[in-house]
């Protein structure tokens, strides 16, 4: 039977830097990854741009973003931050830029393939042996404690395992989920995976109708059945299912908890930087200016291009067809509160194969965060999104993966 000092499960991210580290220290490891390369998740990741981390340097306001889980991650971040990734990868020959998009980090050749060439750089400077189109069926357990794993090929021992295997966001690259099964056979709790990043289904035809049409400053606001309401602000993408975007994506860890009593109700105010009184003027100045026409053919002057087919589509038609100087205020009032607040119906997340990340794993409580080992075997390590915790897009996810991967691989 081999041996090893460290085995690592999974050659994306988490798991390629923490073999890399790993190795710096003169240890033997060894990286498994079911897939015939690896990286295979990273390179999809960004639209093929990859938002390698954000480029907020302050690590106490870096970690605000991950809410209720930051007073976890504090120990870890002072081991490996944003600066850090930047500071690795330079010396790894990949510079990075900041954009002017909420500080997002990528790549200077904004090429994922170039990040993921780095990775496997790393690893190969510092030895690492790898074996790709390797599928591991679980840990090898004697007497308790872990001792290795099993391959399909046979056994293979190490004093650690670093589990690396990611969540069950983007399954059709491997990411299916099966280490977590592991996990709960050697006592670990597995909380339940949702899609946490993910585009919005809708119900309305009209959102469908303006599939590719993206829009902003918009704001949108989600009311549950018992009125709890939520409100963000930005860039919303129209698509052939709903609606996604930055700002969608963002909101949908919110959403999928006002979905639970049902579909959730919402409006799009295509004006959120002008009050109500405001554009009832911006309406009574288009039909001053356009006194014999009918409503429904100066819409298109009231609303962003591309708009006035929706924004009649949910409008009466007696309204519509009437001339301009007809118009009651009453009328008028009424066109301005569609405007302020076009009605759709949000019916579900878009699921498991949508979902840039999904949330769900092993709780931050079963794993010392200063270490990534298992509270329940210490010689066990949990990184990036094996761990149930909730992160906008920005890259947040990636800078999670390498902050936890660096120190689990520094501790194995």
């Amino acid at each position: 039977m081999e041996n090893f000092d460290v085995i690592v499960v999974g050659g994306g991210p988490a798991g390629m830097i923490a073999a890399g580290h790993a190795a710096e220290y003169g240890r033997r490891v060894l990286l498994l990854e079911k897939n015939p390369t690896p990286g295979k998740k990273l390179e999809l990741s960004g639209g093929g741009r990859c938002n390698i981390t954000n480029g907020e340097f302050d690590t106490r306001e870096f970690l605000a973003n991950y809410g209720e889980y930051a007073k976890f991650l504090f120990s870890p971040f002072s081991r490996f931050a944003a600066r850090d990734t930047f500071e690795l990868f330079e010396n790894l020959g990949l510079s990075l830029y900041i954009s002017e998009d909420r500080k997002r980090a990528f790549p200077e050749t904004d090429r994922s393939i170039d990040v993921n060439r780095a990775l496997q750089n790393y690893m190969k400077i510092h030895d690492v042996q790898c074996r790709f189109s390797t599928s591991v069926q679980g840990l090898l357990v004697e007497n308790g404690k872990v001792t290795g794993v099993q391959t399909l090929e046979g056994p293979l021992r190490s004093e650690s395992v670093i589990l690396a295997t990611g969540g069950t966001a983007y399954p059709e690259t491997g990411s299916t989920g099966e280490a977590f099964q592991w996990l709960e056979q050697i006592g670990h709790t597995i909380v339940k995976a949702t899609p946490d990043i993910v585009p919005l289904k809708v119900k309305e035809q009209w959102v469908k109708d303006l599939s590719g049409t993206s829009l902003d400053p918009m704001r949108i606001t989600f009311t549950a059945k018992d009125g709890t309401s939520i409100f963000r602000q930005g860039k919303i993408l129209f698509t052939h299912f709903g609606i996604s975007g930055p700002l969608i994506l963002n909101s949908a860890h919110e959403v999928k908890k006002l979905l639970k009593q049902g579909p959730v109700s919402a409006v799009i105010d295509l004006f959120p930087k002008l009050e109500f009184n405001e554009i009832d003027r911006k309406i009574l100045a288009a039909f001053d200016e356009n006194k014999n026409k009918i409503v429904r053919n100066v819409t298109k002057i009231l609303v962003p291009t591309g708009m006035a087919k929706t924004l009649n589509a949910n409008l009466p038609d007696d309204l519509l067809d009437k001339k301009v100087n007809i118009v009651t205020q009453e009328e008028r009032k009424q066109l301005a509160r569609t405007i302020k607040g076009l009605p759709l119906t949000i019916t579900a997340t878009m699921g498991y194969d949508w979902a840039v990340v999904c949330d769900g794993g092993i709780p931050l409580e079963e794993v010392d965060t200063k270490t990534m080992a298992s509270r329940l075997h210490p010689n066990v390590f949990i990184t990036g999104d094996m761990l149930n915790i909730s992160r906008p897009s920005g890259g947040f996810s990636l800078q999670l993966c390498w902050t936890t991967g660096y120190v689990a691989g520094g501790n194995a």
